[in-house]
Parts: structure tokens; C-alpha cells; sequence
């Protein structure tokens, strides 16, 4: 592992690509590297999560809508990407399908995550991923090792370029990742990558408004939309077309004007090219459908119910944690929408303040059932609800960018405060579920989660013909990777022959 400076080259200096992080990022997607046992067994565990999810979510409104705008892009040869709950038979662009099952694996914020200087959630490449290998007529080992470089470029990306602190969305990391695993998989050389890599990055930067006051539908889009992006640059760099550059290190490039400007310094780290590849082993998905800082929330609110304290008594509750938790999904925020109980899903899995009163009150959670209006108009869930607030506290934060992953602390500590004045506490310093939680999810939960969401959706028998093939991933032939999405009856999914092509 290598860690690269990065920022902006000098007025009339013409920086060399090897030395621009494009191109060092190409070069490690056009080296074949050995692949790890653990890292390969982790691919097929991201892919049975984003299946799981992305089931649950299959005929929710803007899922639907997006499976509506890809129908109209049937692939004319029939060689494309196959659309989530569809048969294998229908085949679409491959493109317009990185975003229609992008949109389902993101809707219920309940896949994989990774929290460094960015946020973000890279189990997001996967469907494009997915799309560009059915479409190529890749086989198992291809898609393997193109996961694999989507996960190391956004992570490492992540790891290294904060973009929330300039209020720009973390797909802005995304795209480029895509860009990079696509070129793995197609066997691109670095340039073509390198091009690719360039156009993702300059047509992804978009601000984080879709994560900030009345969160809308466009949160579980934005991911989809850049994996789509990603692609059309691969198809534009593959014709030959080159990109602006140096769209990092450029005066007038992203460093410079969307980040932190021409004095900036960032440190990003890069394995070496032909060095095995192992970051996805750092990120971890999530036991319950909520933003990842509230998932150690979910856990404590179990803990509370099991205390059995009875509401009214109660005075007043702290939920003490890092900057990340008090500022985007706590009262730090100073969104009044997330403390109010007309406010739209997505932005309820984004407020510390309603989890923790539903899961407290409850004892259980559910990706759909802890959302619905009347849940969440409960007169006892209001007032449990307006009792919470959120403060940072420097040691959370500290841990929270603990540069050793195993000092990281994604939890909290919540004070109650009672009516008599006694206090009492409860606090996780990770999810359960986290690598470094109490139960770390392994192959046999994600499994459970898969069977658990999918079960009034799909047969028993597709669910099972699905999981043998992530068991055999690596030996995959292209015709079983254009099988590696699961088929639902005709009559369990909404809009399966409505298309809707832009505004006709």
C-alpha cells in the first residue's frame, strides 16, 4: 500500500499523467493481481446483500418508476443486462439497467457501508458492475475482479478526499470507482481507463441537497445514476474519446474549485499495481434498514426496551457521539423535518432522534413497518421522540477517524435523564452486526437476510438456484453471470411491460 499526495499542479506546470491519481488509479484497474480467499468469499456475500435488499424494495414507488424508464431500452441483439424480478430472457442496455437496480439495491439505505473521511456505500458499483459484465459476456472471474477494483477505488477515495465538508454527495467518489472496476472487467488498457476515470469524476460532482432537509426519492437514485454515468464514460473511452484532465490536480479541475482549493494537500491510499486487493474486507453492511451512524442507535434501542422504564417517567434523553451522527442525522443538522412526524421516509432513516424512539419503544425493527406515517404519528412516539437530542463529543469523533480500522467506533452513548433526576446510560461503541460488533455478520447471515426479504417475493427455488451461483462465483461462465439476478413471478411485480421513455 502506497499513500499518494495529491493537489493542484502550479500555473503553467503540465503535470505527467503518471503522476495524476487518475491515472494512478488505472493503472492499478488494468494490472491483474492475485485474488484472496477472504476477499472473493466477501464479493458473493455483497452481492447476496444488494439481491436481499434490493427484493424488498422491488415495487416500491421509486424502484418501480426506474424499472418503467429502463424498459424502454431494450437491448436490440437481446445480449444485455437482465433487470431485477425479470426473466433472464428480457435484456436491456446495460446502462439503463445500472440504474433501475441501482435504484432498488439503494432505496432502503440497507446494504453495505464505509465511514472515513467520506461516507459511502460501496456494495453501489455492484449492479453496474453486474450490468457491464451481462452485456460483455463476461465470465465469474471478470465481474470477481472488477468488484474488487470498484471497492478499492472508492474506498480508497473515501479514505482520503473528504467531500461532505465542501456539501458535496459522496457519489462523487462513486462514479470513478465504477469507472474503474468496468475497465478491470472489460480488460481495458490504463489509458482507456484513465479517460474513463477522468469523464465519471467530472459529470458526478453534484451537491449533498438530496441528503439535507425534505430527503426525497432522489437519494436512492443518485447512485444509480452514477453508476449509469460510469458506463457511458467506459462507451465514450472506448470510441476513443478522451476527458478533461487533470481532473484532480487541474487548475481549474476538482481539487481546486468543488473541494478544499489550490493549497490543498490530500493523502490517498493506492495498492501498488499487481499487489492483491483487500479493501472491501473494511467495509460492512447494515442489520437493519437505517442510515449507518443509527444502526449502533437500533441495537441500544433494543437494549432500552429490554429495561422495560415507562415513557412518561422520562425527561429528557442525550445521545452522545461523533460529529457525523450529531451534525447529518441528529439535532446539530438543525432540520426541523427530522422531528417531524409528516416527513417522508427517507428522511425519517435519516433522523438519530425518531430510530432511537421507534426502535426504544418497539424493541424491533422493520424496513418497511418503522416508516409508515401511523407509525410514525404515534402520540407515544412524538413525545418520546421531542425528548431526544444529539451532542458530539470529541472522543467519538476521534475514534470515529481513527486512521486503524480497529479503533474505529461508529456508536454512541445515550443518557436518560429521568423525572426524579437518576440517570442511566446504554452505549455500543459498533453495531452488533459491524467486523467489529458484538455479532459480526458472516456468509450465513447475509444468507438469512436474503431468505428473510425475499421470501414473499420470490420462490423458495430461485432463492436457492441464485445462491449456488454466488457459491461458484469465480467459475461463473458469462451465460450463468447473465443468470445472476433472481426472477420473481409476474403477478409479484408492479410495472414489469411499463416503460416510460423521458417525457413521453
Amino acid at each position: 500500500m502506497q499513500i499518494h499526495e495529491v493537489r493542484t499542479h502550479a500555473e503553467g506546470v503540465v503535470l505527467p499523467r503518471e503522476e495524476q491519481l487518475a491515472w494512478k488509479i488505472a493503472s492499478i484497474a488494468s494490472t491483474e493481481a492475485p485474488i484472496l480467499d477472504e476477499t472473493s468469499q466477501m464479493v458473493g456475500n455483497r452481492i447476496i446483500d444488494n439481491a436481499a435488499v434490493a427484493l424488498a424494495a422491488l415495487n416500491r414507488t421509486p424502484v418501480t418508476n426506474a424499472r418503467r424508464l429502463a424498459l424502454g431500452y431494450p437491448h436490440p441483439a437481446n445480449r444485455g443486462a437482465t433487470l431485477f424480478g425479470l426473466p433472464a430472457g428480457r435484456t436491456f442496455h446495460c446502462e439503463w439497467a445500472a440504474l433501475a437496480n441501482g435504484v432498488a439495491v439503494r432505496e432502503l439505505d440497507f446494504h453495505d457501508c464505509y465511514l472515513a473521511a467520506d461516507y459511502s456505500h460501496p456494495g453501489d458499483t455492484i449492479p453496474a458492475l453486474v450490468a457491464a459484465a451481462q452485456q460483455a459476456g463476461k465470465g465469474g472471474a471478470e465481474l470477481l475482479r472488477g468488484i474488487l477494483i470498484a471497492y478499492e477505488t472508492q474506498m480508497a477515495l473515501v479514505t482520503g478526499i473528504c467531500l461532505h465538508e465542501h456539501k458535496i454527495d459522496h457519489v462523487a467518489h462513486l462514479a470513478p470507482a465504477v469507472a474503474a472496476g468496468t475497465g478491470t472487467l472489460l480488460g481495458l488498457p490504463t489509458e482507456t481507463i484513465y479517460q474513463a476515470i477522468n469523464q465519471s469524476l467530472h459529470l458526478a460532482c453534484s451537491t449533498r441537497q438530496s441528503r439535507k432537509g425534505e430527503i426525497t426519492s432522489w437519494k436512492a437514485y443518485a447512485p444509480g445514476q452514477s453508476g449509469k454515468t460510469a458506463l457511458e464514460a467506459v462507451g465514450r473511452a472506448l470510441l476513443g474519446e478522451q476527458a478533461p484532465s487533470p481532473i484532480y490536480e487541474g487548475r481549474d479541475g476538482v481539487i481546486a474549485w468543488v473541494l478544499s482549493g489550490t493549497e490543498a494537500v490530500y493523502h490517498v491510499p493506492l495498492p501498488t499495481p499487481g499487489e492483491p486487493v483487500r479493501a472491501i474486507l473494511d467495509s460492512y453492511t447494515k442489520e437493519h434498514s437505517a442510515e449507518y451512524q443509527a444502526q449502533a442507535l437500533i441495537d441500544i434501542g433494543f437494549a432500552l426496551h429490554r429495561r422495560q422504564l415507562r415513557l412518561d417517567d422520562i425527561q429528557k434523553v442525550v445521545i452522545r457521539t461523533s460529529h457525523h451522527t450529531h451534525f447529518v442525522i441528529g439535532t446539530g443538522s438543525a432540520d426541523p423535518q427530522k422531528m417531524d412526524p409528516n416527513s417522508t421516509r427517507e428522511t425519517l432513516d435519516h433522523s438519530a432522534m425518531y430510530i432511537l424512539a421507534v426502535a426504544w419503544e418497539d424493541g424491533t425493527w422493520h424496513h418497511t413497518d418503522s416508516y409508515t406515517p401511523e407509525r410514525a404519528r404515534r402520540p407515544s412516539t412524538i413525545s418520546l421522540w421531542h425528548k431526544i437530542s444529539t451532542e458530539e463529543v470529541e472522543e467519538w469523533t476521534k475514534s470515529y477517524h481513527d486512521p486503524d480500522f480497529h479503533g474505529k467506533k461508529f456508536g454512541a452513548e445515550v443518557v436518560v435523564t429521568m423525572a426524579d433526576g437518576t440517570t442511566l446510560s446504554e452505549g455500543l461503541d459498533n453495531p452488533n452486526a459491524h467486523s467489529l460488533g458484538a455479532r459480526p455478520f458472516q456468509r450465513e447471515d447475509y444468507v438469512r437476510k436474503l431468505l428473510s426479504l425475499g421470501k414473499d417475493i420470490a420462490e423458495a427455488e430461485e432463492l436457492d438456484r441464485f445462491l449456488g451461483l454466488v457459491e461458484r462465483l469465480s467459475e461463473l461462465t458469462p451465460e450463468e453471470v447473465g443468470q445472476l439476478h433472481i426472477v420473481v413471478p409476474s403477478d409479484r411485480i408492479d410495472a414489469a411491460d411499463e416503460l416510460r421513455v423521458g417525457i413521453l
